[in-house]
């Protein structure tokens, strides 16, 4: 995918919202595990030691200050950055962290209908029988990269079982978008609305999905989640608003532009990678530079929203401040141009040197041979 980047140092604007990030006082909960997923996503795609060394600190002092006592649906997106920090360190406080994400989700998480994880914030049963797509990052993304690293089918299975039902009760099948939320027990999507950041959700996920599961098509869900994304962003690309930014609800035109949304719709549109998508991110990634100010903080977030009622319940919710969610999902999509920007130099140096032996070869096979010349009188030939 051909992205436009020259006017700004990205691995610059990476340290600056990165560096935002860390000093934000998160607690152990969903907004910072988006962030410090954003964070893992910096370490990953540019190798700064001092990203990784920060998150190890803050995990480390709060561990000996003291973690939750009961883990939630939504708390477990914070395993994404202990799955960097295990692969990185190697530690066995981060893998039996993990291990204990995984246990909860697996054995006491509230399930619905064919083990369907129920959205949960606390330790209560907040939301009887709903599914929200931002289980998808919290909980079923983090399944199924453990997963991955652990070499665990029975949680890819379980991964792509959840991906598999969310689809089914979240996606419009009319028009692809998706919905903030079931409810399994009124059998309706409540407010029936597109929401922006629910689709961010399930686009961001369902892409990382297809790229980080080896032999992927071995799975028959997975046949699921491309199709589903195929037809989602195909929708969506073309709601994309004049400065680039995606609408709060997507099919509403007179949603504002909201961020977080936007950096996750554009970074599942860089790592489905159809090139025809690269006007469309690269007007999402300039609308969202537009919106990083000089100390890194991402601007035009949404504050934490709720399957709300209705339109003006979604309209309603506050953009002053900066959210984690709103600084992980710009990381996501800033490291992820990073990384296509660096195929593209390698797929440009690998053309150059084909070029280049094909030409060499040409000037080789091009020279023309020796013309035969009479032999010289009185020559050794001349007899």
């Amino acid at each position: 995918m051909k992205l436009k980047t020259e006017k700004v140092d990205l691995k610059v604007l990476i340290e600056r919202v990165t560096d935002y990030t860390l000093d934000m006082d998160l607690t152990w909960d969903w907004p910072c595990g988006v962030a410090y997923y954003g964070v893992s996503r910096a370490y990953e795609a540019t190798g700064n030691k001092r990203y990784l060394e920060r998150m190890v600190a803050w995990v480390d002092e709060y561990i000996e200050a003291g973690l939750p006592p009961v883990w939630t649906v939504n708390a477990c997106a914070m395993g994404h950055m202990l799955l960097t920090l295990y692969a990185e360190t190697k530690e066995q406080k981060y893998l039996d962290l993990i291990l204990s994400k995984i246990e909860y989700l697996e054995k006491d998480a509230l399930r619905f209908g064919d083990r369907v994880l129920q959205h949960t914030v606390s330790a209560k049963n907040d939301f009887p029988e709903q599914a929200w797509a931002d289980t998808l990052f919290m909980a079923a993304y983090f399944l199924l990269r453990a997963g991955v690293m652990l070499e665990r089918k029975d949680l890819i299975d379980d991964a792509l079982h959840q991906y598999f039902w969310h689809i089914n009760y979240l996606q419009d099948e009319e028009n692809a978008l998706w919905y903030h939320g079931y409810n399994n027990i009124k059998q309706d999507h409540m407010s029936g609305l597109h929401w922006a950041r629910a689709n961010a959700w399930g686009a961001y996920t369902m892409a990382r999905a297809a790229r980080g599961l080896p032999e992927a098509y071995l799975y028959p869900p997975m046949m699921h989640i491309w199709s589903s994304l195929r037809d989602q962003l195909a929708a969506i690309k073309k709601l994309q608003k004049d400065d680039g930014l995606w609408g709060t609800v997507l099919d509403y035109p007179d949603a504002y532009g909201e961020v977080s949304a936007t950096a996750g719709i554009a970074a599942a549109m860089v790592l489905q990678g159809n090139p025809l998508h690269g006007k469309y991110v690269q007007k999402a990634l300039d609308g969202v530079i537009a919106n990083i100010t000089e100390k890194g903080r991402v601007l035009n977030v949404s504050g934490g929203t709720a399957v709300m009622n209705d339109i003006a319940g979604y309209l309603g919710i506050d953009r002053k401040w900066a959210q984690g969610w709103g600084q992980g999902l710009a990381l996501a999509l800033l490291t992820a141009v990073l990384e296509n920007q660096e195929q593209e130099r390698k797929i440009a140096e690998n053309r150059g040197k084909a070029s280049s032996g094909a030409g060499e070869s040409a000037k080789s096979d091009d020279k023309p041979e020796k013309t035969p010349q009479p032999a010289a009188s009185g020559s050794k030939t001349d007899k």
